[in-house]
């Protein structure tokens, strides 16, 4: 097949704008991804930034002939794939192919939940929101007449959660297209039947996780598994097999129940349940749950099971011919369902997984597993041929996922930009350690004068918001360049007004180290505080240090920082003409002893400790002013 899949990616390629040229890396990944599609062997493919590794699996996997689900970290990149990447490629591969995009449920205009609200139903719970939901919801309902999806990524605004949850059910609330009067109609059926008939299925790492670990078989029985952005995937899934559960869940289903059943009492009883609870949780704020559960917090939850089991008994009970009525029903009665298995789950915990109390906003109960590894292996490794890509990729992630060394191949393709001679790396060797005092005063000494000689055109990036704070106060004053800050716009807006001004600076938190996409010369320079490392007192990764024991640092922490790092790194260099510094001001970078496990994980980048060799780099590459010439970079 190998054959076949370089002739075809050499004629796709060629007809990219402009005349594409095939990249190295890229036909080394493709014929790579097309032997293991053939032989069943799992692949771990390190694909650097610009290699193009979206065609080079999309191209075997269609050539393939079997069927293929592409489980992506984001949204965004699922859109992307859909809307120009599959269909650039069936433009121009003689191959013919399908493809369909399935999300989850509550991404889809539920068209039983719009009849409601058009009848009026549920009209005093929505009046809490005032006029703006209600013209909200005249938009939502006049655009859902003209849609074709449903799918609410087609939407120009992005609606509030209140309005979207008026026309929307969650997996958990839908009782099934056989039980909905709507059911034969269903936007969310009609995607699920549409990928069943396709050769390449779109959906998201987060619904690829709800398919595997519950009962509801939202994707179709696939022969492969291709998973982009596969450093994030033991989050994801972390996240998605567990739960929380807190006041706005309880109120939502509280909400539920009160469209259904006239005695006020029942639903505000579980609004009291879950304060109790959240009474109990308020003094765990930030830590695990000890096993076995502090005996406040246990009568708490045996308190809300109860109520809720009082709700799921009488809604049971409750017989109507009305077929809105009995949906309402249907949904609260699910919610109940689910809410009851998920306190069974707590109150008796299996030892896999972790409850604990997140830091911050109202008290809520969490609950995840600590390895993904066991579900993974007995789900999708066994089941199917898996190829998992990034580029970037923990030394730590095949094993941390559960796939053992004789399981798959691994491969790095590299990256076709040329680092070494367009990026430097700077060390700030001379800055006293992150922890120590005079640290934040140095730190915005030497990013002022970096900014200056950039002029502008930086992307200062911070691992806390005190931090970006402090910064923020300290340059923005000083500064002859304007200097836009994480929290002044949302976050799209931020980035297009930092891609308009190509002398504008802007400041963010770790939420923009990964994904923010700024090509050209708009971006010089990216700086980082700090080594990016987890919070030591994260209840989950405590847990997974626990199981570590001794090499916890080096299995856990290291690798995350090292990845987030590369992550917020590959910002710079988007495109083969993109030059510029990254900048790290924590000096643990060239002293640790796990210095190399981190720098292993970036770009080749030249590298140096000197500012004065950054200074003179970016004021050759922006026309800055003129800096006094420096020696050749001095290697770390």
């Amino acid at each position: 097949m190998s054959s076949e899949v370089e002739s075809a990616l050499a004629t796709v390629v060629s007809a990219l704008p402009g005349g594409g040229e095939t990249r190295l890396g890229q036909r080394e990944m493709a014929v790579a991804v097309a032997s293991s599609i053939a032989n069943g062997r799992h692949l771990v493919v390190r694909a650097g930034t610009g290699t193009g590794k979206s065609l080079a699996y999309l191209l075997p996997a269609v050539l393939s002939g079997r069927k293929v689900v592409v489980a992506t970290a984001s949204k965004a990149l699922q859109d992307q794939l859909a809307s120009q990447d599959l269909p650039f490629l069936r433009q121009h591969l003689d191959h013919p192919f399908s493809w369909a995009v399935v999300k989850g449920r509550a991404n889809y205009l539920c068209l039983q939940r719009m009849d409601e609200v058009q009848a009026g139903l549920g009209q005093a719970e929505l009046a809490l929101g005032g006029e703006s939901v209600q013209a909200e919801l005249e938009s939502l309902l006049a655009w859902a007449a003209r849609t074709v999806s449903g799918d609410r990524a087609e939407l120009e605004v992005e609606p509030s959660v209140r309005a979207w949850s008026a026309l929307s059910v969650s997996g958990d609330e839908c009782p099934g297209a056989a039980r909905c009067p709507r059911g034969g109609q269903c936007f969310a059926e009609l995607a699920r039947a549409r990928a069943a008939d396709a050769d390449i299925v779109v959906a998201n790492l987060a619904l690829y996780g709800v398919n595997i670990g519950s009962g509801d078989r939202v994707l179709p029985e696939h022969d492969i598994v291709v998973v982009d952005e596969c450093h994030q995937l033991e989050d994801v899934l972390s996240s998605t097999l567990g739960f929380e559960m807190g006041g706005p869940r309880f109120a939502a289903f509280a909400g539920r129940v009160r469209a259904v059943m006239a005695d006020p009492r029942l639903a505000a009883a579980v609004i009291d349940a879950g304060a109790v609870l959240a009474s109990a949780l308020r003094s765990h704020s930030g830590r695990r749950l000890p096993r076995p559960l502090p005996q406040e917090v246990r009568d708490s939850l045996v308190l809300l099971r109860s109520r809720v089991e009082v709700i799921a008994n009488a809604l049971r009970n409750i017989q109507t011919s009305v077929a809105d009525a009995d949906q309402r029903r249907a949904r609260a009665q699910r919610l109940a369902t689910s809410l009851t298995d998920e306190l069974d789950m707590v109150l008796d915990l299996p030892e896999n997984y972790v409850a604990w109390v997140p830091d911050g906003g109202d008290p809520r109960l969490a609950v995840a597993p600590i390895e993904v590894g066991p579900v993974l292996g007995a789900m999708v490794w066994g089941a199917r041929t898996a190829v998992l890509t990034s580029a970037t990729i923990p030394s730590s992630m095949a094993r941390r996922v559960g796939l053992a060394a004789d399981q798959f191949d691994e491969l790095d393709v590299g990256s076709p930009f040329d680092y070494e001679h367009h990026a430097l790396l700077y060390c700030a060797l001379h800055l006293p350690d992150p922890r120590q005092d005079g640290y934040r005063d140095a730190l915005h000494r030497d990013l002022e004068s970096l900014i200056i000689a950039a002029g502008g055109r930086t992307l200062a990036l911070f691992t806390s918001w005190r931090a970006l704070d402090a910064a923020v106060a300290a340059l923005r004053p000083v500064l002859p360049f304007p200097v836009l800050a994480q929290g002044d716009l949302p976050i799209p807006r931020l980035i297009e007004a930092f891609r308009s001004d190509p002398a504008s600076c802007l400041f963010a938190t770790t939420g923009l180290f990964q994904g923010i996409d700024v090509p050209g010369e708009t971006l010089s320079l990216v700086t980082i505080d700090r080594l990016p490392f987890p919070r030591p007192d994260d209840p989950l990764l405590e847990a997974r240090r626990d199981r570590a024991g001794s090499a916890a640092f080096a299995v856990i922490d290291v690798p995350k920082a090292a990845t987030l790092l590369a992550q917020a790194a590959g910002r710079l260099i988007r495109r083969g003409t993109d030059q510029g510094v990254v900048a790290v001001f924590d000096r643990r970078l060239g002293t640790a002893r796990y210095r190399w496990q981190i720098i292993g994980a970036l770009p080749p980048f030249a590298r140096t400790r000197h500012r004065a060799e950054a200074e003179a780099f970016l004021a050759k590459i922006t026309n800055a002013a003129v800096v006094p010439p420096a020696p050749a970079p001095t290697p770390l």
